[in-house]
């Protein structure tokens, strides 16, 4: 597991420091997101004490998330080493009181794998805040994104189901990078459970059909590779032990149609033989798992004379 500011590695310390982020790192007298998001985690582990009591711990901010998309629904492909950009949208319903136009408000919608959101495994969220639009006095809608540095923060277990979690800051004119910030002033709201998606490792596949041209009858051999992104390694290896589809599509035809299924050797290799009839394209087809995306090789033209 490897997660860009280690919140996880933080999310044991007090909740009574939860809110403090360390001048450090601020920027201009402003938090980076970065630090707003692992004070949140810190806050976590301390949530059951948020009664708003004088013992200095936040007040429960009345606001609420709903009809949260990650990415329009659709699974996230990322490959060994690249930067996904992924849209998350969402609505924020909220006391009137609230202000989530203050400069010193914060909220967002992440991603994270465990548990739950206070026990997390893995999590990500965007390189910049959400923009929201104040519809009502107690409502507006957002959009985001979360950022994926796949080479730094993924491994091959986060080939899975993620959850969305949300949470608010509202720091309420209390200063983020003081040792002697009032907590009692500060609100906090975090939710669970908002919505899931599913991350995949890109898959490449290829196909050459030999040789080429061929006498109608003879026999054809037909080889490829199928290869996904190993977040382990930032590299593509085979894919072992899965089907894909031989497919051939007759010259002057868009339509391909199933010859056969084709095992994958544990290096990702595939290979089988036909018999030429036409000329014709044959290319690999591989429908997908829950951890690799479908995808078709480019189809290679056999010249049957």
């Amino acid at each position: 597991m490897r997660i860009r500011a280690t919140v996880a590695a933080v999310t044991g310390a007090l909740a009574l420091s939860a809110f403090a982020v360390p001048a450090a790192q601020a920027v201009d007298g402003s938090p980076s997101k970065a630090d707003i998001s692992a004070a949140a985690h810190r806050a976590a582990s301390g949530k059951t004490a948020y009664t708003g009591s004088d013992t200095g711990t936040p007040y429960a901010l009345n606001l609420k998330f709903s009809g949260v998309t990650v990415n329009g629904g659709k699974p996230i492909v990322v490959g060994p080493t690249n930067h996904a950009h992924v849209p998350v949208a969402f609505t924020v319903t909220h006391a009137a009181d609230v202000d989530i136009t203050a400069d010193d408000f914060f909220l967002d919608v992440e991603l994270y794998r465990g548990a739950s959101y206070q026990n997390i495994d893995n999590l990500l969220w965007g390189d910049t805040w959400p923009t929201c639009t104040v519809k009502t006095a107690t409502t507006a809608t957002c959009k985001g994104y979360v950022d994926i540095y796949s080479a730094d923060e993924l491994d091959n277990v986060d080939a899975t189901t993620w959850k969305a979690g949300g949470y608010a800051i509202a720091y309420n004119g209390e200063d983020p990078t003081s040792d002697d910030i009032d907590l009692n002033k500060v609100g906090y709201a975090e939710q669970d459970g908002l919505a899931t998606a599913r991350l995949q490792r890109h898959t490449t596949l290829t196909a050459n059909a030999a040789p080429e041209p061929v006498k109608k009858g003879k026999t054809i051999t037909v080889t490829g590779k199928l290869s996904r992104a190993n977040w382990d390694t930032d590299t593509y290896t085979g894919y072992s032990g899965v089907y894909a589809q031989l497919q051939f599509r007759k010259n002057g035809s868009s339509t391909y149609s199933t010859v056969k299924s084709v095992k994958t050797t544990s290096t990702g290799g595939l290979s089988t033989t036909v018999t030429a009839s036409v000329d014709g394209y044959y290319r690999y087809n591989f429908v997908g798992t829950t951890t690799a995306p479908a995808v078709a090789a480019a189809g290679d033209f056999i010249d049957v004379r």
